[in-house]
C-alpha cells in the first residue's frame, strides 16, 4: 500500500475465484518476497474487495496463491478495522461461538448461518515486514477467522452442517457463476 493513499486507489480489479476453482481449496504459499510486487497484490485485493462490495479478501480469492488478505470490516460495536496482513497466523479464538450470516465474494448471493469464535487473533506482517498483532470481536473476528480459512483451502461452506450445507449447495450449483 502506498504510503498516505487510500487503499486500494492505485490497484486494479481482478476477476474473482469462484466456487468450484481448484485454487480455493489449495492452501497459499507463504509470502518470502516482501518487495513492490506485493505491495502491488495488496492494493488490487482492495480494489478487488471494494468493487464487489466485500469486507474482506484473500489472495487465492483472485488466482494469487500466496498467505494475504485484506478487510475492511466493522466489527460488533460499529468500529471500522482497515487493514492487510501478510502470512497470518491464527492464533487463539476464543469467546462464545455463534451463529450468523456468513457470505462469501467466491460464492455472490448466498449466505448461510456459520458458527464461528466472537473473539480472534491474527498475528503476521505487514506489507513492509513489519510484525504485526490484530484482536477481532463480532463481526469483525468472523471475518479474520472467514479469511484465514481462504488461506489453508477452505471456504465457509465447509463450516455449514446439516440442512444448511445442503441447502446452501443447491443454491450454488442453482447460481449463474457456478461451474
Amino acid at each position: 500500500m502506498r504510503h498516505g493513499s487510500i487503499p486500494g486507489a492505485h490497484g486494479r480489479v481482478r476477476p474473482l475465484t469462484l466456487l468450484g476453482d481448484p485454487a480455493l481449496r489449495e492452501p497459499c504459499r507463504e509470502v518470502t518476497d516482501f518487495g513492490s510486487g506485493l505491495a502491488d497484490l495488496v492494493e488490487d485485493l482492495f480494489a478487488t474487495m471494494y468493487a464487489a462490495n466485500g469486507v474482506g479478501l484473500a489472495a487465492n480469492q483472485i488466482g494469487e496463491p500466496l498467505r494475504v488478505f485484506v478487510y475492511d470490516c466493522p466489527d460488533d460495536d460499529d468500529v471500522r478495522h482497515l487493514g492487510h496482513v501478510v502470512n497470518p497466523r491464527l492464533v487463539e479464538t476464543d469467546g462464545v461461538v455463534i451463529r450468523g450470516p456468513e457470505g462469501c465474494l467466491s460464492l455472490p448471493g448466498l449466505e448461510a448461518g456459520t458458527e464461528r469464535y466472537d473473539h480472534a487473533v491474527v498475528e503476521g506482517f505487514t506489507v513492509t515486514g513489519e510484525p504485526i498483532i490484530i484482536h477481532g470481536t463480532g463481526f469483525f473476528a468472523r471475518c479474520l477467522q472467514h479469511e484465514c480459512d481462504h488461506l489453508e483451502g477452505r471456504v465457509y461452506a465447509d463450516r455449514v452442517k446439516g440442512w444448511r450445507h445442503r441447502r446452501l449447495m443447491r443454491q450454488a450449483a442453482r447460481a449463474s457463476w457456478h461451474r
